[in-house]
């Protein structure tokens, strides 16, 4: 079973929370990369409905994905689950749960699980509970992040699982891509670079401060859901979230809550300097390519 599998370059355009949609996975699939959007980016059933629709009409058979939260705060998680079978995304992402109750779904039509995971321990869960493959969240990722880095994490995980892998952390550029794949991974997943997209749903200002920041700018925190993650520095600061309370923040991911507080918190990662412009989504692929091909062609001149 490969993740790479009729894909021009093998990167995973994360999943992103108020970011990407129905554009940016098509523009995705069309660039030869493989996109998804979370499902909680629509606020209703009816809409993920709509939505999987278009996708799966415009893509015209190309690879594509749907990334789904198997917490046990996401109310809809059922409603999901029926509309990802009735729609048949050939990839799966689950992040923040246990993958099983999305792993029967996607089995029954043929579809790959990939278990969004920030650790060996959880990586052994995933596919204890049945996941295809490893969607390996290392540091230096937007958005919720982990803590590894992403050599350690690929290294640990291949000692016992040599099926799909994809890593994300902190890439911003081709020559991540490469170092990904010298590591040992399939793909490498971006998500960062693509916020500044013409297809992402990001506002103006957000995409105009990715681009403007550095590494300097990104701080992790856990008091937007309780979990740590990776956000632009002066958007945290707008909202009041820089400062410890003292108190202890609540796990909670459901999409109604998240969307009034992340709508003007900015998550980006470690990857953003390396953002040079907003452009249309296959110019950034064209880019990407060309960065990546330039490191691969270096490499046997080195040796």
């Amino acid at each position: 079973m490969s993740i790479t599998k009729g894909l021009r370059l093998p990167v995973l355009v994360a999943p992103m929370f108020l970011v990407s949609g129905v554009e940016m996975v098509v523009a995705a699939a069309r660039a030869g990369v493989l996109g998804a959007f979370p499902t909680p980016n629509c606020r209703t059933a009816a809409e993920l409905d709509r939505w999987m629709a278009e996708v799966a009409a415009r893509v015209e058979g190309r690879p594509w994905a749907v990334n789904v939260i198997t917490h046990s705060s996401n109310p809809r998680l059922a409603d999901d689950l029926a509309l990802i079978a009735k729609y048949r995304p050939p990839v799966l992402i689950t992040a923040l749960g246990s993958p099983a109750a999305a792993v029967a779904t996607a089995h029954g039509y043929g579809g790959m699980v990939m278990a969004d995971v920030p650790n060996v321990a959880l990586a052994r869960k995933a596919l204890a509970a049945g996941a295809d493959g490893l969607a390996c969240l290392a540091a230096g990722a937007g958005g919720h992040t982990g803590s590894l880095s992403p050599f350690a994490f690929v290294s640990a995980v291949r000692r016992f699982h040599r099926g799909p892998l994809s890593i994300g952390g902190g890439i911003g550029d081709g020559a991540g891509i490469a170092a990904a794949l010298a590591a040992g991974a399939d793909m490498a997943c971006m998500g960062t670079h693509f916020i500044a997209c013409d297809e992402s749903l990001a506002g103006s200002d957000y995409k105009q401060a990715v681009v403007a920041a550095g590494l300097e700018d990104i701080v992790l925190s856990d008091r937007v859901t309780g979990t740590m993650a990776s956000w632009l520095r002066a958007s945290l600061a707008a909202a009041g979230y820089l400062a410890d309370d003292g108190s202890t923040p609540n796990r909670n991911y459901e999409a109604g809550a998240a969307a009034g507080r992340w709508r003007d918190i900015w998550s980006a990662g470690q990857g953003v300097g390396a953002i040079r412009h907003t452009a249309p989504l296959e110019t950034i692929i064209d880019e990407l390519e060309a960065e990546y091909r330039e490191v691969v062609l270096r490499l046997p001149k080195m040796m």
